[in-house]
């Protein structure tokens, strides 16, 4: 399976516009590509998921901030 690299193209996109974001993502997979040959190490897909898992509380901060802009009422509760 190949996997592109739009989950940090959209993580890059809002903080620098398409053009940057683009030429961001083509850099780190390039240093990618070069770490890989030059070490001998196959990729290891971390997931698109992977900010969200390493970084919980501050998705949820993120996603409350997102549905407040919308008008609503959010509070965060564990689930049971």
């Amino acid at each position: 399976m190949v996997r592109t690299p739009s989950v940090p193209y959209r993580r890059k996109k809002s903080q620098l516009g398409h053009g940057r974001a683009l030429g961001a993502v083509k850099h780190s997979t390039l240093c990618a590509c070069w770490h890989m040959l030059s070490s001998g190490e196959l990729y290891d897909d971390l997931g698109g998921d992977y900010y969200a898992r390493r970084d919980p509380a501050r998705q949820i901060k993120r996603l409350v901030a997102q549905l407040e802009r919308l008008r609503q009422t959010v509070t965060p509760q564990e689930a049971a």
